[in-house]
């Protein structure tokens, strides 16, 4: 398949002056409470998170919606969490991107924190690609994706985004 990439540049220019306001107004949210994932092996993510990635483990209970479900959260920074679900008994297959879908999670990290986690990633043989020299793209034991980006949060690129 051809993509028309002058079409597509010229709509998101059309969307760009259409849907960017000169002021823009204050979000009607407060913030990411968290994000949920799936877990096939509860301890399996945590060792992955908490020991590999640095996030911490911030609680861990029974999921309200799905009996004898676990519901757990890390920690990643400035009031965000990110939480996980496991649903022992269910065939819930593997992990895959479709429309609609997870495509993957970009987290802030500063660029010393960025280089650590780089090197820890390497030397748990965990598969990971590198771009524009400030992202770190690779999957949790899952098979979700995630980026760890030293750009500062609300921008990307050096642009503000936010």
């Amino acid at each position: 398949m051809t993509v028309d990439h002058a079409a597509v540049e010229a709509e998101r220019d059309r969307l760009r002056r259409q849907y960017l306001l000169p002021h823009r107004p204050s979000s009607s949210a407060r913030g990411l409470h968290h994000f949920a994932l799936l877990s096939s092996d509860v301890e399996r993510t945590i060792r992955f998170y908490q020991e590999l990635l640095e996030f911490p483990l911030t609680e861990i209970f029974e999921n309200r919606d799905y009996a004898g479900s676990n519901h757990f959260f890390f920690d990643i920074g400035n009031g965000n969490l990110l939480a996980f679900f496991d649903f022992p008994g269910l065939d819930l297959g593997p992990y895959q991107e479709v429309l609609g879908g997870l495509h993957h999670i970009a987290i802030s990290v500063d660029p010393a924190t960025w280089e650590r986690l780089r090197g820890k990633l390497e030397m748990a043989g965990v598969p990971h690609q590198l771009e524009s020299g400030a992202s770190i793209y690779f999957r949790d034991p899952d098979g979700a994706r995630l980026e760890l980006l030293a750009d500062h949060l609300g921008e990307m690129y050096g642009s503000r985004v936010l």
